[in-house]
């Protein structure tokens, strides 16, 4: 499996993903965020999906990036490139595939600004290579491992808050998969993009880098729980309490 997370907020984009391939028994490290420079301006584009298919897409995306001789001068002009090599290895693989059982299970988000787009774009792309833009009302997006990190991100993210809030709130939603998903794991991407710039800036954490955050949440969870106004709990274990509390006759 596979957690891919990218978020849109009002600053920038920040992009999130782990690198655990598995294949069976057995697990590997290997990238699933990779950054394009087309015509002066980086994109990132992250995977999720079976590992032939995902580089494959990749490796046809990349050749029409260095042959095409018209700028994409917007995202979702290199987005429907994407689009037309997802639907190109589906064309040659989903039939052998199916046939043996497994599927053409893609998806991609996208992000960056290219140079006529108004501000930085965040997209999803469907096995079908149709797609969706990710916008302000739900400022963020999950491939892969969806459940597990969306509770945090449903109650915190904002596409108001700041860039370094979201990649917070971002590895708090990675580690609560990685500690209910044995598929994904560190070491963990991160690509950051500010609005209306030119770069993409790209670091790799090991599970040292971020052990005392992720022990710090998970203390003060446990002690936020501890101080739950829990009034309403009186209602459930009173009868049991009563029980406890009363005299039981001693036959002579």
């Amino acid at each position: 499996m596979t957690f891919c997370l990218g978020m849109k907020v009002e600053k920038g984009l920040v992009g999130i993903a782990d690198t655990r391939i598995t294949s069976g028994a057995e697990c590997i490290t290997a990238r699933k965020l990779v950054v394009f420079h087309h015509a002066g301006h980086p994109l990132f584009v992250m995977t999720s999906g079976l590992r032939s298919v995902r580089d494959k897409i990749i490796t046809y995306f990349e050749e029409t990036l260095d042959e095409t001789t018209s700028e994409f001068d917007r995202l979702h002009k290199a987005l429907n490139a994407l689009a037309s090599q997802t639907r190109r290895v589906a064309a040659e693989d989903k039939e052998a595939l199916e046939n043996s059982k497994l599927l053409f299970n893609f998806h991609a988000l996208v992000g960056g600004q290219m140079k006529h787009d108004r501000e930085h774009k965040l997209y999803l792309l469907y096995p079908q290579g149709n797609w969706v833009e990710v916008g302000a009302g739900t400022p963020y997006c999950i491939i892969g491992e969806t459940g597990y990190g969306k509770p945090i991100l449903d109650r915190t993210l904002k596409y108001s808050d700041g860039m370094q809030l979201a990649l917070k709130v971002g590895t708090l939603a990675f580690d609560s998969t990685r500690i209910s998903s044995a598929t994904v794991d560190f070491p963990l991407d991160v690509v950051v993009f500010e609005s209306g710039g030119q770069e993409m800036y790209e670091y790799r954490y090991e599970k040292a880098d971020l052990a005392e955050s992720c022990q710090w949440w998970q203390e003060r969870l446990r002690a936020s729980l501890s101080e739950l106004p829990s009034q309403w709990l009186e209602k459930a274990f009173a009868r049991m309490e009563r029980r406890h509390t009363e005299t039981i006759p001693i036959s002579g």
